[in-house]
C-alpha cells in the first residue's frame, strides 16, 4: 500500500458500508419527529457539516427523510476540504440543479467555526446533521458551536460516533492485536489540529451527556457498527478498497511507533493484507447514532 489514498474514492465506498450500519430506530424517530416539527411559512432548513462528497444527501432524498415535507427543504451542506466539495457538485449535480422536487442544495467550501461566526447562522436551521464526523472534533468545543446553529426546540441527527472498540478478525496474534488496537485508539485520544486537541475514541458514549450538558434531548440512540465481511468469498461493491483503506489509516498512524515493534507490525499489516486478497477478512468498529431535540 502506498503512502496515499483517493479519499474521496474512500469516502464513496463507505456509502454501503454506512447504509448498513445506521440505526434504523434512530433514523425513523428523527423522521417522526422532523414531520412533527414542519416549518409552515417557509422552507426547512437543514445544515449539514463535514458532508464530504455527499453520500448524506443522497441518503436523505433516496430514504425519503424528507417525503412528508408540505414545504420546500432549504438542503445547506459544508465541508472544509474543497476536493469533497467538487466531488460532490459533480455527484449531486441532478439535486443542485432542482432534479428533486422541493429541494434546494447549497453546498460550499467551509471551515465550520468560520461558518457558526457569520451571524446569520445563529439559530437560523431545523436540523443540523453531522455525520462520521464528531469523533475527530474536539466534542467540548466543537458540541455548543453545532447546537448554536439550530433554533430553539429544532433537531440534530449525530450519526456513525465512533466508540472505542475496532476488530479485525481472525485473530493474527491476540496480544499484538489488542496492542494495535489501544494504540490506534491511543492516537485519536491525542490528535491535535491546529495546537488544539481534536477527537475521542469514545465519543459515542460521551456524546450523550454531553448533548444533556449543552441543554439538548435525546430523542433516540442507538449502535451503528461497521461491519464488513466478504460474501461468497468476495466484498460486495467497493468494500474490498474501503477495508485498505482502514490498513492505511492504521499503518501510516502507528508507523514507528516507539511501543510497536518495527518487524511485528510489518509482518501484522502484511498478513491482513493477504487475509484481504483472499476475501477472509472482517472488520468491526463499534459506533453509535443519535437524534434529538435543542433546547430553547
Amino acid at each position: 500500500m502506498t503512502d496515499t489514498i483517493d479519499f474521496t474514492r474512500y469516502l464513496a465506498s463507505k456509502r454501503a458500508v454506512d447504509d448498513r450500519a445506521l440505526n434504523r430506530g434512530v433514523w425513523q424517530t428523527l423522521a417522526g419527529a422532523l414531520d412533527g416539527a414542519l416549518p409552515q411559512d417557509r422552507p426547512l432548513r437543514v445544515l449539514e457539516v463535514g458532508a464530504g462528497i455527499g453520500t448524506m444527501v443522497e441518503r436523505c432524498v433516496e430514504w425519503g427523510l424528507f417525503s412528508r415535507a408540505d414545504s420546500d427543504v432549504s438542503y445547506t451542506a459544508i465541508d472544509s476540504e474543497q476536493s469533497n466539495i467538487e466531488v460532490a457538485r459533480r455527484r449531486l449535480a441532478h439535486l443542485a440543479s432542482g432534479g428533486e422536487a422541493g429541494l434546494r442544495l447549497r453546498l460550499e467550501t467551509a471551515n465550520l467555526y468560520e461558518f457558526a461566526a457569520r451571524g446569520e447562522n445563529r439559530h437560523r436551521f431545523d436540523l443540523i446533521v453531522a455525520h462520521a464526523l464528531l469523533d475527530l472534533l474536539h466534542l467540548p468545543a466543537a458540541l455548543p458551536v453545532l447546537l448554536q446553529m439550530v433554533r430553539p426546540a429544532g433537531l440534530f441527527y449525530f450519526s456513525i460516533n465512533f466508540d472505542g472498540a475496532t476488530l479485525f478478525l481472525p485473530e493474527v496474534d491476540p496480544e499484538l492485536d489488542a496492542q494495535i488496537e489501544a494504540l490506534y485508539h491511543r492516537s485519536m485520544d491525542t490528535r491535535t489540529a491546529d495546537g488544539q486537541p481534536s477527537g475521542d475514541s469514545r465519543t459515542g458514549r460521551k456524546l450523550f451527556h454531553a448533548l444533556q450538558a449543552c441543554g439538548a434531548e435525546v430523542l433516540a440512540a442507538g449502535s451503528s457498527d461497521w461491519v464488513v465481511h466478504p460474501v461468497g468469498g468476495a466484498y460486495p461493491a467497493d468494500e474490498s478498497y474501503f477495508l485498505s483503506c482502514i490498513l492505511h489509516f492504521v499503518e501510516t498512524t502507528l508507523r514507528g511507533h516507539p511501543e510497536l515493534h518495527a518487524g511485528e507490525f510489518a509482518a501484522w499489516l502484511t498478513t491482513r493484507r493477504q487475509q484481504l486478497a483472499r476475501g477472509e477478512l472482517l472488520y468491526v468498529a463499534h459506533q453509535l447514532d443519535y437524534c434529538g431535540r435543542v433546547g430553547g
